[in-house]
C-alpha cells in the first residue's frame, strides 16, 4: 500500500478545484444575484420619482403656456438632482417632454403594459446605444391612462457598483484562499508528513526492519500513534530475538543428551564398550531419557500456560504446612549434600489464598534450585511474614549466586548463567520460567536479590486468606 503517492496529489486536486469552483461561482452566480439587486433597488427609488413626478406634475405637463414650461423647469432640476433622465410620453408613443431634449420624438412600438413589469433594461426602442434603465409610472386623468412618465440612467452606473462588490468579493476569496493556504501547509506538516513516515515504518516493520524509527514526535494521536508502533516493532524485534535465543537453547538443551545416547549406544554396539560396563553406561542413557523427558514436559507445561492460561482451583490452605512437607521431600538430597534447611515460618500455621497444587510446585522448584547451586555444609533459610494483606515466602541459599547482568534473565525459557551450566547437568532452565508464571497467574509478584560468589534469594507474594487477614 503505497499511501503518500495517492493522498497527497488528490488532496492538492481539491484544493484546486475548490479555489476553480468557488471563482466561477463568484464570477457568474453571484455576480449575477449582485446585478439583479442592484438594479431592483435602483429601479424602486426611481419609480418613487416617477409616481412623485406623475403626481405632482401630471396635470400641467398636458396644459400648456408658461404652466408646461414651468412643468418642465421642475423635470430639469429633479434631471439633476438624481442624475437621470424623465420623459413624459403619452400611450401613442409620442413624447411630450424630455428633460434633456426639446425634440419630438416618436415611438412607434412603446407599449408599457407589454412589458409585464415597472421597469426594462436595454437601449429603450434603439435610443441609446448602451443599456439604460428604464422606469414607468403612469399619468391618469378621469380614470384613464393618459401618459407615462419614463426616468431613464445609463446601466453603467450600476454596472460599476456590481464591479466593486465583486472585487470585494474577490478580494475576500483570495484572502480565505490564502488563509486555506496556510492551513494546507500546516496539515502537510502536521498530518500528511507524520503519515507518511509512519507508513513508511510500517512498510520497514513489515521487511523486518524492527529498528527503524519513524522519527514522529508529538502528544497528540498521530505522535501518541507513531509511539505505539515503534514500541510495538520493538517489542516484535525482541520477540523474534527471544525466539531465536529459545530455539537455539532448545537444539543445545536436546543435542547434549542425545549426543551422549547415540555416543554410549554406538560404543555399545561396536565393542568400544566391553559388555561388563554395559549397564553402567545404560543407567547414563536412561537418565539422559529422564532428562529429555522432564525437558519435554516442561515445554509443555509452558505452551499449555500460555495457550489457554493457567486453571486455578483457588481455596485457603497453610502455606508453612506446604513448606515443611517440600522440605521433607529433598531431606534425602539435603543428607548427601550435607546442606540443612532452616524454616523460620510466621506462627504455627499461615493461611493463604490460591491453588495449593501450583504454591507446591513453586516452593518445590526454588528449594530444589537451592539446593543444587548451594556448597556442600551450608544453610537455606526459608522465611514467611506477613504484611498488610499479603505473605512474603523467601528462600534464601549461600550459592555461587547470580550474575548482576543476569538477574533479570533468570526466570526466561532455558536461560543459564554460566556459573550454573557446570554444576546443573539435569536441568532444563525452565523451572524458574514455570514458577514466574504460576506466581503471576495469582496476580503476585516474585523477584530475586542475588550476589556472586555469596547466595541468592527468591521471594514471592501470596494473598493473605480472608479469615486470617480478618482475625
Amino acid at each position: 500500500m503505497k499511501l503518500h503517492r495517492t493522498l497527497y496529489p488528490k488532496l492538492l486536486l481539491a484544493y484546486l478545484l475548490f479555489f476553480l469552483l468557488s471563482f466561477i461561482l463568484i464570477s457568474s452566480f453571484n455576480s449575477r444575484m449582485i446585478l439583479n439587486d442592484l438594479t431592483r433597488t435602483r429601479a424602486e427609488s426611481l419609480y418613487r420619482e416617477s409616481r412623485l413626478v406623475a403626481t405632482t406634475y401630471g396635470k400641467e405637463i398636458y396644459n400648456g403656456g408658461a404652466v408646461r414650461e414651468d412643468a418642465l423647469l421642475q423635470l430639469a432640476a429633479i434631471d439633476t438632482f438624481i442624475s437621470a433622465e424623465i420623459r413624459v410620453i403619452d400611450t401613442g408613443g409620442r413624447q411630450i417632454l424630455d428633460s434633456r431634449s426639446s425634440v419630438e420624438t416618436v415611438f412607434s412600438d412603446f407599449d408599457p403594459a407589454a412589458i409585464g413589469s415597472y421597469y426594462m433594461v436595454g437601449d429603450f426602442y434603439g435610443t441609446y446605444r448602451d443599456d439604460y434603465l428604464s422606469v414607468f409610472y403612469p399619468i391618469t386623468a378621469g380614470y384613464r391612462v393618459r401618459g407615462y412618465v419614463v426616468i431613464q440612467m445609463p446601466m453603467s452606473d450600476i454596472y460599476a457598483s456590481r464591479d466593486r462588490l465583486l472585487n470585494i468579493s474577490y478580494l475576500t476569496m483570495l484572502f480565505m484562499y490564502l488563509l486555506s493556504l496556510l492551513v494546507l501547509v500546516v496539515f502537510t506538516f502536521v498530518v500528511y508528513i507524520p503519515i507518511r513516515r509512519i507508513t513508511t515504518a510500517a512498510e520497514e516493520y513489515a521487511r523486518g526492519h524492527y529498528e527503524y524509527d519513524p522519527s514522529v514526535r508529538g502528544r497528540d494521536e498521530i505522535g501518541y500513534l507513531a509511539e505505539t508502533l515503534y514500541y510495538m516493532a520493538s517489542e516484535i524485534g525482541r520477540s523474534e530475538d527471544n525466539q531465536k535465543k529459545f530455539i537455539a537453547n532448545v537444539s543445545h538443551d536436546f543435542r547434549s543428551p542425545l549426543t551422549s545416547i547415540r555416543g554410549y549406544l554406538t560404543a555399545m554396539l561396536d565393542g568400544t564398550i566391553p559388555p561388563e560396563l554395559h549397564e553402567k553406561y545404560l543407567k547414563v542413557v536412561l537418565n539422559e531419557t529422564d532428562r529429555l523427558t522432564k525437558l519435554t514436559n516442561g515445554l509443555l507445561e509452558l505452551n499449555s500456560l500460555n495457550t489457554r492460561g493457567i486453571v486455578l482451583t483457588i481455596s485457603d490452605f497453610d502455606i508453612n504446612q506446604v513448606i515443611r512437607q517440600i522440605c521433607e521431600t529433598f531431606d534425602v538430597l539435603c543428607r548427601e549434600k550435607k546442606i540443612s534447611i532452616e524454616l523460620i515460618l510466621t506462627g504455627e500455621s499461615l493461611f493463604v489464598s490460591g491453588d495449593m497444587g501450583k504454591i507446591q510446585q513453586v516452593v518445590a522448584n526454588l528449594v530444589d534450585n537451592a539446593i543444587k547451586f548451594s556448597h556442600s555444609n551450608s544453610i537455606i533459610r526459608i522465611e514467611t511474614t506477613e504484611k498488610s494483606d499479603k505473605v512474603f515466602v523467601s528462600v534464601k541459599d549461600s550459592g555461587i549466586g547470580i550474575p548482576d547482568d543476569a538477574q533479570k534473565l533468570v526466570f526466561d525459557r532455558f536461560y543459564k548463567t554460566d556459573l550454573s551450566r557446570g554444576k546443573d547437568k539435569k536441568g532444563t532452565g525452565l523451572g524458574l520460567a514455570i514458577t514466574k508464571e504460576i506466581i503471576q497467574a495469582h496476580n503476585q509478584n516474585i523477584n530475586v536479590i542475588s550476589t556472586e560468589g555469596v547466595g541468592s534469594e527468591f521471594i514471592f507474594t501470596l494473598a493473605k486468606a480472608k479469615e486470617q487477614e480478618e482475625e
